[in-house]
């Protein structure tokens, strides 16, 4: 191992190089200069950030490969990834997210709502005279006493933004979660870090576009959707909701009414565990995804959800034709210490 601190990492085809600190990750020290890779989880499972390693070494906490990282012969996961000489990648830029700096701010709880069992709507204001400037499917952290993160998406559009809606589910054994259904009052005031996350939709494509979701991976694509619509995108849009039982579609009305309303949105709703009163799809969404489309390599896929629904949608799909730089996904961490949703 190179004898120094400092790494160099050079962006291909962009040419942009920025240095990477000991013990920092690739990803860190890209944000942290302006560099604008795509990342979702931050975690190594979701994925959206693998980028191919042309040329140098990395290591990864523990020795372990992450979960989300495809081919780890010759690509690595910037989120997890620690330089271990110079390096040189290839991978795609993004900058629009990035012309948008995150900030740290208070909030308050304006309302809440129980949308259903284990799901519970917040919307949030910011100080007068305050907006949050964002991107559709972006998501915000909550800063919680002794410095720990929660991670939630925005579940409304840019252009909606007197308030910021969130879908939170409830955690087993989540210390968070539990809070928020049992203690939390209207008026309680929160601190978050907004925006985050390179999750948004490419709106310069001409590409049809499926959306998939599982679960409150629903609340991001709901964002996406509404923006779509606001801007008038044309292109086609089906979304694939992704659920265990009929309960769990804890906004069902919403976009039964986009269907309605829009000639080229489509709604198909999936559940994993149907009893025999349901008569629409069952089963992963996945496959029901792979049963409606002939040629997914002609679509944009966006996906969002718990990350053993994204890897096996995304090999899947890779598996029919579809390029990674047509997915973009986002992973939802389940868990008590994680609990994005």
């Amino acid at each position: 191992m190179q004898a120094m601190s400092n790494y160099q990492v050079k962006v291909q085809p962009q040419g942009k190089a920025f240095s990477v600190q000991q013990d920092e990750t690739v990803l860190d020290a890209a944000l942290r200069q302006n560099i604008g890779l795509e990342y979702g989880c931050r975690s190594g499972n979701c994925g959206t950030c693998e980028v191919t390693l042309l040329e140098g070494q990395v290591n990864y906490p523990d020795d372990d490969i992450p979960a989300g990282l495809a081919d780890p012969d010759y690509n690595c996961l910037p989120c997890q990834a620690i330089a271990a000489s110079d390096l040189v990648i290839e991978a795609d830029l993004v900058e629009q997210a990035l012309e948008i700096q995150s900030h740290t701010m208070p909030c308050k709880v304006q309302h809440h709502e129980q949308l259903s069992h284990d799901v519970m709507r917040l919307m949030l204001k910011l100080p007068e005279n305050q907006r949050l400037q964002f991107l559709a499917g972006q998501y915000l952290d909550f800063i919680l006493p002794g410095g720990e993160h929660r991670a939630f998406s925005i579940a409304n559009a840019p252009h909606d933004d007197e308030l910021i809606e969130l879908h939170i589910r409830r955690i087993d054994g989540g210390k968070f979660t539990d809070y928020v259904f049992d203690s939390m009052q209207d008026k309680t005031v929160l601190r978050i870090e907004a925006p985050l996350g390179t999750f948004t939709l490419r709106e310069e494509s001409i590409r049809p576009i499926l959306m998939i979701g599982g679960g409150t991976g629903f609340a991001p694509l709901k964002g996406m959707i509404e923006h779509a619509f606001h801007v008038g995108i044309s292109r086609p849009i089906t979304l694939y909701w992704g659920v265990r039982t009929e309960r769990d579609l804890y906004l069902p009305d919403l976009p039964q009414k986009w269907q309605r309303q829009h000639d080229n949105f489509a709604f198909i709703p999936v559940l994993s565990e149907a009893d025999s009163s349901w008569q629409g799809r069952s089963g992963f969404v996945h496959e029901a995804v792979m049963q409606d489309t002939a040629n997914i390599s002609d679509y944009d896929v966006y996906m969002t959800g718990p990350p053993v629904m994204i890897n096996a949608a995304a090999a899947a799909f890779e598996e029919a034709g579809l390029s990674r730089e047509q997915m973009f996904s986002d992973s939802f961490e389940y868990g008590a210490q994680n609990d994005k949703s």
